[in-house]
């Protein structure tokens, strides 16, 4: 089987100070990713930039909201930024296709799988995805954290080696980096635990993206868990995606792939935690189960209190006697049936073990 990796290249790699798109830096990305894919690497582009190309086509008459503007600026931005590539990967001699997401395209399994299905037929026929979210479109409450985390989805749902997003510094280090004193985490296992990891890294965001490296952090954490190498790296270091493909020594922060990968549906699961209609509350003793070694259903006699409308297959989220979510999972009972068989026992489970996700 080939090596297929998804690389996400985050706004802050493609855009000058100023907020323009960066073309020079476009192009060395390119080249890069086409010299991988002429060497058999099945490359998935997730790309930001469309707000930033929009910005520089077009000057709104009036001061926007935030949502308005960055519908305006990507309506005309993606245009611009897609036949960029194109004409960019054209020159290569390799053809691109567009594809845009929302989190509605993933909400069912029925939509997953046909995303899933769009993807690989364009890769069995040599055409390279370049996924994006459809800003133009999405609302919040309905939109992914940022392209972090639409990649990590996409990484999981195409069975990838490998994820490489693209940042403006090398990695996750032990403090702020730009203090002398920190140093740079070269490899994470998720085995460990968390290590406290989450301590070190730093809150702030961006200014051209809607995520920062914690929620890179934690989508790294759970691709990796799925069995998916992820590393975080610096997009503007020479060569950087050729030398990190070519396993060279190069300053980023690896996160080991876990050995057991999980299966497509439980991958869906994972990802699904925005499209939860309701709550599951346990008890102490099924807590502990669920999170033990050996794979169990969530069953009612562990069950103590129901939370929300929701009907049969629909994704809940799990959460323990202290009040802290523990997974998710595709329920086999409507609520009204669910809050029935409360504490009850020689009942079907709520959750099969085939269904359920959970967060170790």
């Amino acid at each position: 089987m080939k090596e297929r990796v998804v690389v996400k290249i985050g706004s802050q790699v493609l855009t000058r100070k100023d907020g323009t798109l960066d073309v020079t830096q476009m192009s060395a990305l390119v080249d890069q990713i086409a010299e991988l894919n002429k060497s058999g690497v099945e490359i998935i582009l997730v790309s930001s930039g469309a707000v930033a190309s929009g910005k520089s086509e077009v000057k709104a008459k009036a001061k926007l909201d935030t949502v308005s503007a960055r519908q305006l600026y990507s309506s005309v931005g993606q245009v611009k930024l897609i036949n960029r590539y194109s004409d960019l990967f054209r020159q290569h001699g390799i053809v691109c296709g567009q594809i845009l997401a929302t989190k509605e395209d993933f909400s069912t399994r029925r939509h997953y799988l046909n995303q899933r299905n769009c993807m690989s037929v364009m890769l069995d026929n040599k055409v390279m995805p370049i996924v994006n979210e459809n800003d133009a479109i999405s609302v919040n409450g309905l939109m992914f954290t940022d392209n972090d985390e639409l990649s990590g989805l996409v990484a999981t749902m195409m069975g990838c080696n490998k994820l490489i997003i693209l940042s403006n510094i090398n990695g996750i280090y032990t403090g702020n980096p730009s203090d002398p004193a920190s140093e740079l985490i070269r490899e994470i296992d998720t085995k460990n635990g968390k290590n406290n990891i989450e301590d070190c890294i730093q809150t702030s965001k961006s200014s051209t993206g809607r995520g920062g490296m914690t929620t890179k952090y934690n989508i790294a954490r759970k691709v990796a868990e799925e069995g998916i190498e992820v590393i975080i790296a610096n997009g503007r270091t020479s060569h950087i995606l050729v030398d990190l493909i070519g396993k060279k020594d190069v300053p980023s922060t690896r996160f080991v792939a876990s050995p057991k990968a999980a299966n497509s549906l439980k991958k869906w699961i994972a990802h699904s935690e925005g499209f939860a209609k309701g709550e599951i509350h346990v008890n102490q003793g099924a807590s502990e189960a669920l999170l033990g070694e050996k794979a169990v259903s969530l069953l009612p006699i562990g069950i103590t209190k129901i939370i929300g409308n929701f009907e049969a297959d629909d994704i809940v989220r799990i959460i323990d006697h202290l009040g802290k979510q523990i997974g998710i999972g595709r329920t086999a009972y409507n609520s009204e049936k669910a809050n029935e068989i409360i504490g009850k026992s020689n009942k079907k489970a709520v959750i099969h073990y085939d269904y359920l996700y959970i967060e170790k």
